[in-house]
């Protein structure tokens, strides 16, 4: 993250611990993420530990602590795609992509979540990437889409 952007979401509040989620969500609004230096300079401003920012932002969903991939993909595992199968389509997607939920591919093109739910039970199980939809995914549909998406690149 630029020093300057820092600097004026440091400007634009009194650096109080109760400052912290505020100030935490601007900079991954401006970045995308919560970069580790970023995460130095705002508790040694606050006067928290760094230990203390990461127990707050690991705690909510919204942070993250890699810059994100060009294309953003969730695997829901609510109780409806889990019983169809959305354990399986997350372990697809961690194979063929190398990374972890909340990882971002070594190629900077995907990062991977898990959510509870993507509020479409009835398509179950559900995969997004970026803002599309694709429901009563199986293996092979999702092989095949990631298929597709690699030749297109």
């Amino acid at each position: 993250m630029a020093r300057d952007v820092v600097e004026q979401v440091m400007q634009d509040f009194a650096g109080e611990p109760q400052d912290l989620i505020p100030v935490l969500q601007r900079i991954q609004d401006v970045d995308g993420y919560l970069a580790a230096d970023t995460i130095s300079r705002i508790a040694r401003w606050i006067k928290m530990s760094e230990n203390e920012i990461y127990g707050v932002a690991t705690f909510y969903a919204q942070f993250r602590f890699s810059r994100p991939g060009r294309h953003h993909i969730k695997a829901c595992l609510g109780t409806a795609c889990h019983v169809q199968g959305g354990e399986q389509m997350l372990d697809v997607l961690q194979r063929r992509l190398d990374i972890k939920p909340g990882d971002t591919s070594e190629d900077g093109e995907y990062d991977l979540d898990r959510v509870a739910c993507l509020g479409c039970c009835a398509l179950a199980p559900v995969v997004t990437i970026d803002e599309k939809t694709y429901g009563q995914m199986s293996v092979l549909k999702l092989q095949r889409l990631l298929d597709e998406r690699e030749n297109r690149n």
